[in-house]
């Protein structure tokens, strides 16, 4: 299958292909990440499939066309696809339409097991401005959001070629991160830190007004879920750094943080145990 993914910056579209990766292929290392943004000068296309036989990296193959051969059953994303020279696009068409390339040694490179991917911001400030006008809060079967839709793909259609777009499966427009979602997106980010504080048979517990907080201080649907790490790292994981670095807490506490109705910061407590947690936990 070959995908086009729209939206505006933020809202998961590499993120849901790395997860595609893992739940088509059982492992996360099946996504094979390609950033366009190094391929917008017409010299640096032959780095995809390699440089031709006399040129410096001859011997090591293309970028692309060496991770499909050595990795055939995988997701392959071609990150903000607006970015790449007229020559990438071509070799996407080929790609596209017969399902293999040649590589510079005359190997054919097959991608008929491969998921294609490519993400665009193309149109995001069309929803941008739709968010802007009061459409923000819509569910997904609103009308509304299907008349944004369709000036997005048009915006689509004018930026690409009809003989690419033909070529693909599908294109998914994504919508602007609402609020609400924000609490999955916090949910992610402590499970990541869980893992960590686990290693060290440290517990974490976080009440609704924690959650809340965070929520509060990473929502911009401007940029979409980056803001919401950093206000994770800004508020909860570098004070808890400073703090096992001060050696406020060892093996076997459990650390309880809650948020303060008007405070900028939370607060955190020392739950001391003489066992450690046999899981963290997030409250709320």
């Amino acid at each position: 299958g070959s995908f086009l993914f729209l939206g505006p910056t933020g809202v998961g579209k590499t993120y849901l292909a790395r997860n595609l990766a893992e739940f088509m292929f059982g492992d996360a290392e099946a996504l094979i990440q390609i950033d366009m943004s190094e391929y917008m000068e017409k010299f640096t296309s032959s780095r995809l499939i390699g440089s031709p036989p006399g040129y410096v990296g001859y011997e090591e193959g293309g970028q692309l066309s060496e991770s499909v051969r050595r990795r055939p059953y995988s997701v392959v994303l071609f990150d903000e696809i607006e970015k790449a020279h007229p020559d990438v696009m071509n070799l996407l068409l080929q790609i596209l339409e017969e399902g293999m390339i040649t590589d510079s040694f005359g190997r054919k490179i097959d991608f008929r097991n491969t998921i294609i991917i490519m993400t665009s911001n193309v149109g995001a400030q069309t929803i941008k401005r739709q968010t802007s006008l009061g459409f923000g809060a819509m569910s997904e079967d609103d009308a509304d959001f299907e008349g944004m839709k369709e000036k997005i793909l048009e915006e689509a259609k004018k930026e690409y070629k009809p003989e690419f777009l033909n070529r693909l499966d599908d294109l998914v427009v994504f919508k602007m991160l609402e609020k609400e979602s924000l609490s999955s997106i916090v949910d992610l980010e402590i499970d990541k830190l869980l893992v960590r504080l686990k290693e060290k048979e440290i517990g974490l517990e976080l009440n609704g007004s924690a959650r809340d907080f965070l929520i509060e201080e990473g929502y911009d649907p401007s940029f979409g879920a980056r803001p919401m790490r950093r206000a994770v790292e800004r508020h909860l994981e570098d004070p808890l750094a400073e703090a096992l670095l001060r050696s406020e807490f060892k093996a076997g506490d459990v650390l309880e943080v809650s948020h303060e109705e008007r405070a900028k910061e939370l607060s955190f407590q020392v739950r001391p145990s003489q066992a450690a947690p046999d899981e963290a936990e997030v409250a709320g």
